[in-house]
């Protein structure tokens, strides 16, 4: 049984340097319903004088569902000044992605944020919901294992709670939870509904946990992770949405960038399946 749905992270896609129209039409051909498209590659369409409106056209004639975008928005940085021009970089990037009918944006602890209190965290995370509701895409707060804060799964529940926001929703990540010592038991406290989107990869037992980088990622189910107890995990918590293929491998030889993507989807089926 395969209870969830397969979305394709562009950064999978990214040593082969497509354009956003084509990373939508890879994700059709190679079968999944929905990408993550990343806010850098929005900017360089439109640049180019793409239309917003004609690309939502596109993924919905496609049948793909612009699932949530990756954006780099200091919302919390511990400078105020810093922390209101990410706040107004957020709402430029939310505005355009409302009109891709994307439905949800990262937020990641991006720039300075050691030493910021979890507790101003959580007012700064209420304030960028707040937009959300304006705009219309809805911030999912992501932690990062390596970050000086917001790095395990355990700050993000507390910063959602504290943060007085009872739809908050949080975005997970195996390879973070490894590398910022969160254990895969902590998602059975986690309620299916408050999890808005899962990136899912695999790791390999070296390099070890403490340089283990991004570029080290593997498919799902080729490396060390629980992914089975993850899997039950997320099944058991109700959760139903998106496990969405975030790689960052510089090179995968001979394929194309359909085959790639194509595999990406036999490896998170085979993986997640129960």
């Amino acid at each position: 049984m395969f209870p969830f749905k397969c979305a394709l992270n562009a950064s999978t896609l990214f040593p082969f340097k497509l354009g956003l129209k084509e990373q939508i039409r890879i994700a059709a051909e190679a079968g999944y319903e929905g990408i993550e498209i990343w806010v850098r590659d929005m900017e360089a369409y439109t640049a180019e004088g793409g239309s917003l409106g004609e690309l939502k056209r596109y993924a919905a004639d496609s049948g793909i569902a612009i699932a949530n975008a990756i954006a780099f928005f200091k919302w919390s940085d511990k400078d105020a000044e810093v922390r209101s021009a990410g706040f107004a970089q957020a709402e430029r990037e939310m505005n355009m992605l409302a009109e891709l009918a994307c439905a949800a944006v990262a937020a990641p602890p991006f720039g300075d944020v050691e030493g910021v209190p979890l507790d101003d965290m959580a007012a700064n995370y209420a304030a960028l919901s707040e937009l959300g509701r304006k705009t219309g895409v809805e911030p999912y707060l992501e932690f990062w294992g390596r970050a000086k804060r917001l790095s395990t799964l355990a700050e993000a529940i507390y910063v959602a709670v504290q943060s007085g926001e009872s739809g908050a929703k949080l975005l997970l990540d195996p390879f973070h939870m490894y590398t910022g010592g969160s254990e895969i038991s902590g998602v059975g406290f986690l309620n299916g509904e408050r999890i808005g989107i899962v990136h899912v990869n695999d790791y390999p037992a070296q390099p070890e946990r403490a340089v283990i980088a991004d570029r080290d990622r593997v498919f799902p189910g080729e490396g060390v992770a629980p992914t089975a107890r993850f899997a039950k995990l997320l099944h058991e918590s109700g959760y139903r949405g998106f496990l969405s293929l975030e790689l960052f491998i510089e090179h995968f030889g001979a394929k194309s960038a359909l085959e790639v993507a194509s595999e990406g989807l036999g490896k998170i089926r085979s993986a997640y399946s129960l």
